[in-house]
């Protein structure tokens, strides 16, 4: 198979270089259930690629003998699987190697949330498929709808089983292309009667269980959900690509425009019920104007409990800042979001205001052309239509000062004097416009009712100094009279607009303040690796930013008792009245103590860490200055740094989670490796004892004298190997507990070697071990037992791994003040990347079907072993590029009462 080059790119695959493979395309045949025809439709596709020559082979499928389905693998090429244990018996998975090596263009593969067998290259087939995809390779594969993460709960609540095999439901969404493969449920079980799925047994159980009626009509319903979700997907990516204004109704999406009236709540709940029964997405959309500054606080809060209501509720909430034509802003929004319905409230009568200007309810039932729009009436709206709606500024001017009524008066007085001096050298008609300066300024320093106030001064200076007759208030031309309206009306309007920016300016500094604490608090607490680092930075912020006290409290996992985790400043117990507060607000998910409607006597006002699992925490606030309450904007900040803690802790305790899996993981995989080791390790030479002893037993004076001894000579030898496994698991058990404590003597390296030898006699039947000592080795000073453990390790690991060769070579020698000792084979040879490993517990080298049995505790006890003595090993190539050499080197010490010799001194004990 040739790989064309692209155009200007022939001077790279000359030299070389040739460009990296572009990802595979991978499309998911998506179903129900079992036997619905995903693998038949599969191979039907795959056969028409094959037709129109691509390169199509199939890497793995389960045809579960289906005659149909096999005859459509003729004319495929077939790759062969890797054969593996799986609980003690064969299993046939997927060769990923093969299909690289193959690297067609099209690759077949059955079920992608199958779970591979230990020994496969990943723990999930998904992940081998996207291994594949990476080299550039195709892949068709199969699902059922069963297998998505997401589905998990949903579907052991249906069917009443717990599906092990998942994968996240991201590998779904990043496929290129999916097919759903629908079938009825009645044609389903029909299958199943034909034995077309299942033997006819399995399927007479499958059908008054997982296969009922009901739960496949439910299984079928969520793989098209699945499936439409995902054309959803794909039609948006589509028309924002395109530039396409939408919407297209192919599937109800709802949205429901939030305002400031008491009846947002019972909108947002309405909206809820409404998508639920179209079994839609919604959104909850408010849209941010400047004209909020000028409501009151209450509206602005029941703003902020709205969306958090419809957050709770499941709705996406989006707050759209900074419009001032709101209808034009949601339509946009609707648009953009593919919406196919907008719920809004009923306009609220303003009289006169609502005669000039239209509600934004009106503009969007005239606007929206393309969108069903419904208005839903409250009768709690009423009361709040008829109440007076704020009025900008009124509160600012009502709190101003004598200093403000000064500086607005002499900004006139200022201008009325540039105005006596302007007059010697411009026309009268000119000087109004000096008076629109002072207008302009008040509104930005003071506000709007301030400038008001300006501009009907400068309107009476003017025409009181200014216009003839003058020091008085009479008029006589009309050329002065249109000066002066026409000055009254562009300072209104100057004034006007210029307070409208202040407010704005206003705004966005209080919002870029709280932005800005927001941002702070959450870097904290995306920094914080542990729960009490994220408590602390809780607690820190809330205390510094609102000025008070604070704490957090959680539930300990047992008792599911409330206690105080962290606080600033410390805080170790809590008054009666406060702890009555904080399990009220735990138990009900509500705020409550201090300045609540409920348990006011304590001092500390709780509110609820909520995330979408639940309450995982309360966070407490109290005030020492006789605070009577918090006002919004601090109410605002406390729940959104709530609402933040409350994320931040569920990621700690999901971090915790996940370490304590790990674990329970690590420690279940070492439970069986060491079972499977046991078992083994352990039969074997009880099998050769068992044997010996009742051939004894039941043949006794029969069996001729030498074979009687021979017996128990084998009975001997593998009592002492089965004692060889047990010290050796007794030694990893010291060695983990930090509990073995060498009883280090001086000793001959060459004693030790030999009773390894005597001991592993046996086993060493049939080798020809060369030893290789030097005649200057020194006593070592080491616990001779431990190291004679070392060796018999060593000795034994070679014999398994000699290759056939029977040759082992032992030799022990000085080299820069260390004493080593090197035992070498010449069997197949440790892998670079896997010479360290070899000595962590249970590792043993991948070698197909040659691997030899054993633990993989040996090289781990070992390397304990010589630790404990101060020593080291390690894995090296062995000579002449074959085999493995495995080195110790222990320190050289000097033998008590024996001194190191020169060359002189030597040369004078000779002579």
């Amino acid at each position: 198979m040739t790989n064309a080059t692209e155009p200007g790119r022939e001077g790279d695959a000359a030299d070389g270089v040739m460009p990296a493979p572009t990802r595979g395309r991978l499309k998911i045949f998506l179903g129900a259930a079992p036997g619905v025809g995903k693998t038949y439709s599969m191979l039907e596709d795959a056969q028409r690629r094959a037709r129109d020559g691509i390169d199509v082979v199939v890497a793995l499928v389960e045809t579960h003998g289906r005659q149909e389905t096999d005859a459509l693998l003729r004319g495929l090429e077939i790759l062969p699987r890797r054969t593996l244990l799986n609980r003690d018996r064969p299993s046939q998975e997927l060769d990923v190697d093969a299909v690289l090596a193959r690297r067609p263009k099209l690759a077949l593969i059955d079920d992608i949330a199958h779970a591979n067998a230990p020994g496969s290259r990943h723990t999930k087939r998904y992940k081998d498929i996207q291994d594949i995809l990476d080299a550039g390779v195709d892949v068709y594969t199969t699902l059922n709808v069963q297998h998505l993460e997401s589905l998990n709960d949903v579907i052991a609540r249906i069917a009443r089983i717990r599906v092990r095999e998942t994968l996240p439901d991201q590998v779904l969404e990043k496929a290129d292309e999916i097919e759903l493969i629908d079938l009825p449920p009645e044609d389903l079980i029909e299958r199943l009667r034909q034995g077309k799925v299942f033997v006819p047994e399995q399927a007479a159980r499958a059908i008054s269980h997982f296969f009922s009626r009901g739960n496949l009509t439910a299984l079928r319903e969520l793989a098209m959900r699945a499936a439409a979700e995902r054309v959803d997907a794909e039609m948006l990516s589509y028309m924002r690509a395109h530039g396409v204004s939408g919407p297209w109704p192919t599937r109800d999406r709802v949205m429901v425009c939030v305002h400031e009236g008491t009846s947002g709540q019972k909108l947002v709940r309405a909206t809820q019920r409404m998508a639920d029964r179209l079994r839609a997405a919604w959104i909850a959309v408010h849209v941010q104007t400047p004209r909020e500054e000028g409501l009151k606080e209450d509206a602005k809060d029941r703003i902020q409990e709205t969306m958090r209501l419809a957050e709770r509720l499941g709705a996406e909430v989006v707050s759209l800042p900074g419009a001032q034509d709101v209808a034009n802003e949601i339509l946009a929004y609707a648009r953009q979001r593919n919406v196919s319905r907008i719920v809004v409230g009923r306009p609220r009568t303003r009289g006169l205001r609502q005669l000039l200007k239209k509600s934004v309810t009106h503009t969007l039932v005239d606007q929206a052309k393309s969108f069903e729009v419904m208005v839903v009436g409250n009768e709690e709206d009423s009361a709040a239509d008829a109440a007076p709606m704020a009025i900008p500024g009124l509160e600012e001017f009502k709190a101003s000062s004598w200093k403000d009524f000064g500086l607005a008066t002499l900004s006139i007085v200022v201008a009325a004097l540039f105005a006596a001096v302007a007059e010697l050298f411009v026309p009268l008609q000119t000087l109004a416009v000096i008076f629109v300066l002072p207008v302009l300024l008040t509104a930005v320093r003071v506000g709007l009712w301030w400038s008001m106030y300006v501009s009907l001064l400068g309107f009476e200076v003017y025409n009181f100094f200014f216009t003839e007759p003058r020091f008085t208030i009479a008029i006589e031309n009309r050329e002065d009279l249109f000066i002066l309206t026409l000055y009254l009306a562009i300072a209104f309007l100057t004034g006007n607009v210029a307070s409208r920016v202040r407010d704005q300016a206003r705004a966005s500094r209080q919002a870029a303040r709280r932005t800005a604490r927001l941002y702070e608090f959450s870097q904290r607490v995306a920094g914080a690796a542990g729960r009490d680092d994220v408590l602390w930075a809780v607690v820190h912020h809330v205390a510094s930013t609102l000025q008070c006290r604070s704490l957090v409290l959680l539930a300990r996992p047992k008792s599911n008792k409330l206690t105080i985790e962290a606080g600033y400043p410390p805080e170790d117990e809590l008054t009666e009245n406060a702890a009555a507060a904080a399990d009220w607000s735990w138990k009900h998910g509500k705020p409550s103590g201090w300045s609540t409607d409920t348990l006011q006597s304590s001092e500390w006002l709780f509110v609820p860490l909520r995330t979408a699992s639940g309450i995982v925490g309360l966070v407490g606030v109290a005030f020492d200055d006789g605070t009577a309450e918090l006002n919004p904007e601090q109410r605002r900040l406390l729940d959104a740094v709530a609402d933040q803690a409350a994320v931040a802790v569920e990621r700690t305790n999901l971090a915790a989670s996940m370490q304590d899996a790990r674990v329970l993981t690590e420690t279940e995989q070492l439970r069986s490796a060491l079972l499977s080791s046991i078992s083994h390790d352990l039969r074997t030479p009880l099998v050769s004892i068992i044997g010996s002893a009742t051939s004894l037993v039941n043949f006794g004076e029969k069996i001729p004298l030498e074979s009687r001894h021979e017996l128990l000579r084998t009975i001997l030898e593998e009592a002492e190997r089965l004692n060889r496994f047990v010290q050796n698991l007794l030694d990893m058990t010291r060695l983990g507990y930090g509990a073995l404590q060498p009883k280090r003597d001086w000793v001959d390296l060459r004693d030790i070697v030999a009773r390894a030898l005597e001991r592993l006699k046996r086993a060493l039947e049939g080798f020809e071990v060369a030893i290789d000592i030097a005649t200057d080795l020194p006593l070592i000073y080491a616990d001779p037992v431990l190291m004679e453990q070392v060796l018999l390790n060593l000795l034994e690991n070679a014999a398994k791994y000699s290759g056939g060769t029977n040759r082992i070579y032992l030799r022990a020698f000085v080299r820069d003040s260390k004493i080593v000792v090197r035992v070498t084979d010449e069997g197949p040879g440790i892998p670079d990347g896997e010479r360290e490993l070899v000595f962590d517990m249970f590792y043993r080298v991948k070698a197909g079907d040659t691997r030899i049995a054993g633990t993989g505790l040996g090289l781990a006890i070992c390397r304990g072993l010589m630790q404990a003595h101060g020593g080291t090993i390690a894995a090296l190539p062995g000579e002449h590029g074959r085999g493995t050499t495995i080195e110790l080197t222990l320190p050289r010490k000097e033998v008590p009462g024996t001194k190191p010799t020169d060359d002189k001194s030597a040369s004078r004990s000779a002579a």
